[in-house]
């Protein structure tokens, strides 16, 4: 796959009202990836994250606990083509 890997994926639970969206980005900026997190209208919080591997690994692993107050039913995930932003934001 090379030296970089493209996610986007999607969180579905209790995961909106819960800091999600700001956890999931400072987790992806210590891991040094780029993309975006973003509420979606149906209650899930989508994201996209693209950097070495390992990382984009150990942020699916993350993306399943979550902040304290989240409540994770399902992370559904695919790599993908597409090139990121050059850092990781938030997007409304």
């Amino acid at each position: 796959m090379g030296s970089t890997r493209t996610v986007r994926g999607s969180v579905s639970g209790r995961v909106q009202g819960v800091a999600y969206r700001i956890s999931l980005l400072r987790e992806a900026t210590s891991l040094g990836l780029s993309g975006w997190v973003r509420n979606s209208p149906d209650g899930r919080v989508l994201f996209l994250a693209s950097g070495a591997p390992g990382s984009v690994e150990a942020l699916l692993d993350w993306a399943w606990r979550g902040p304290a107050l989240a409540r994770v039913d399902a992370v559904e995930v695919e790599d993908v083509d597409e090139q990121p932003p050059a850092s990781f934001d938030i997007r409304y």
